[in-house]
């Protein structure tokens, strides 16, 4: 009985990651929402996203030591 059940789900885990390669041509980097192609943008849009997340912390205590002044 448990050999079937792991049969059912490999197939169906197989079926989706066939199906899911078979949408973008087996294409690296075809199913991510940003451009790898250009890697100045790429380079760009990570400083700017890791940038920001760096140093949101940052800012915000300067902008509470400047309210206590």
């Amino acid at each position: 009985m448990i050999g079937k059940s792991s049969l059912l789900v490999r197939q169906i885990v197989r079926n989706a990651f066939v199906r899911a390669a078979h949408d973008h041509g087996g294409v690296p980097g075809a199913n991510l929402p940003f451009d790898i192609n250009n890697r100045f943008k790429l380079t760009a849009i990570m400083i700017a996203f890791f940038g920001s997340a760096f140093g949101a912390p940052f800012l915000i205590v300067r902008y509470q030591l400047t309210k206590l002044l």
